[in-house]
């Protein structure tokens, strides 16, 4: 389809017959140029005459030009204007206009060597920041937590019971499948490395200290940190972006005793249960792997068990994962309260939320391993 006034590009001879000389006609707008399907073409040609070298420019006979195709030519010429160019006196507070601009420089940002002292101390300030108010939000949980026991009547347990079945029941699907996959490829390492010094028998030792003390604790707290930390603090988020906290505090209703407490004690409560799931089910993939490598019947590693892992080890690890849940829950809630009204500050909150839950799990079993590094050996 033909395109009226069309922007059209002629290279000739030039009149001086040194060189050559490029005359533009037509439209050179921006609806023109894209209509008549030849803008990349153009493009393409004006990068090449760039290339070129020196030519006459000849923009007297275009009908109409506007900063689009003015920007054009100008990137062609190397953003400067050329020594031979003529133009309509119409076209000249366009491209005086675009030349004024092009000489235009930011001013450089200085960075001083000592910026990074700068930085160390904005992150100290910020982390100091965030412990004050940490401890505020735990000072206010004891708060809620006598008040509860003081008037359980009063007690959000509509919430606890839906914030249990959201961190725990629904939960048991993914901690049993990594929980089992887990303790096949323990098991399964571990086979291969006994296998060579004749200590199959160890295996039930080995898998039994691991996921009951360590790993399945570690592993669900980990799980929960991703799949309800994160729902915790985008719900509080919601919430602040929607402005629903603060219709919260005008009506007078307290934000840690109905959203804050329910989920520290909910998650405090199916922790420990999902704790003991995980275990059960990783030492059941170990089991079935030891079968499989070694020919350790299910009989043998029921039987082994109880002797191989004291019971005081079942009570650290139901211990870790209160105190796990309890600190996903504080921290989830700490982000999801400094959420600002805006879905940026909400995608960056729960990222934050998630790394940091999981970074202080890590520091909480750390702390364990220490207190408890001479007991149930």
């Amino acid at each position: 389809m033909q395109i009226d006034n069309a922007p059209i590009l002629t290279i000739q001879k030039s009149a001086s017959g040194a060189g050559q000389s490029v005359m533009a006609s037509g439209v050179w707008q921006v609806h023109a140029l894209t209509a008549s399907g030849k803008m990349k073409g153009i493009n393409r040609s004006l990068a090449a005459l760039r290339k070129g070298g020196a030519l006459e420019w000849d923009l007297s006979e275009v009908e109409s030009i506007d900063h689009i195709g003015a920007q054009m030519f100008w990137n062609a010429w190397g953003k400067k204007r050329p020594d031979q160019l003529k133009l309509d006196p119409r076209q000249e507070e366009l491209f005086a206009r675009i030349e004024q601009a092009s000489q235009k420089t930011m001013p450089r940002q200085r960075v001083s060597a000592l910026n990074w002292i700068i930085v160390l101390g904005q992150g100290i300030l910020t982390f100091f920041e965030h412990l004050h108010s940490f401890v505020e939000l735990i000072g206010r949980l004891v708060q809620d937590l006598g008040r509860l026991v003081r008037r359980p009547n009063t007690g959000p347990w509509r919430e606890i019971s839906a914030n249990i079945y959201h961190s725990g029941f629904q939960a048991l699907g993914i901690t049993a499948l990594v929980g089992f996959l887990i303790g096949v490829v323990l098991s399964y390492l571990s086979a291969q490395q006994l296998r060579q010094f004749g200590g199959d028998v160890y295996l039930v030792d080995i898998l039994g200290m691991a996921v009951i003390r360590e790993l399945g604790p570690l592993l669900a707290a980990i799980l929960v940190a991703g799949r309800s930390g994160s729902s915790i603090t985008a719900q509080l988020g919601v919430m602040r972006v929607n402005e629903e906290l603060d219709a919260m505090l005008v009506m007078g209703i307290s934000h840690g005793y109905r959203l804050i407490m329910p989920k520290v004690i909910a998650l405090g409560i199916a922790m420990p249960l999902l704790v003991v799931w995980t275990d059960a089910m990783a030492l059941l993939g170990g089991a079935a792997s030891a079968k499989l490598e070694l020919g350790l019947s299910f009989r043998y590693f029921l039987q082994k068990l109880p002797d191989a892992v004291p019971l005081v080890n079942y009570t650290i690890g139901l211990l870790k994962g209160m105190t796990f849940g309890m600190l996903i829950a504080l921290v989830s809630c700490h982000f999801g309260l400094r959420i600002k009204p805006n879905t940026e500050s909400l995608g960056r909150g729960t990222t934050t939320s998630v790394v940091t839950s999981i970074t202080v799990v890590i520091l909480a079993d750390a702390v364990f391993a220490i207190i408890f590094s001479g007991v149930g050996f």
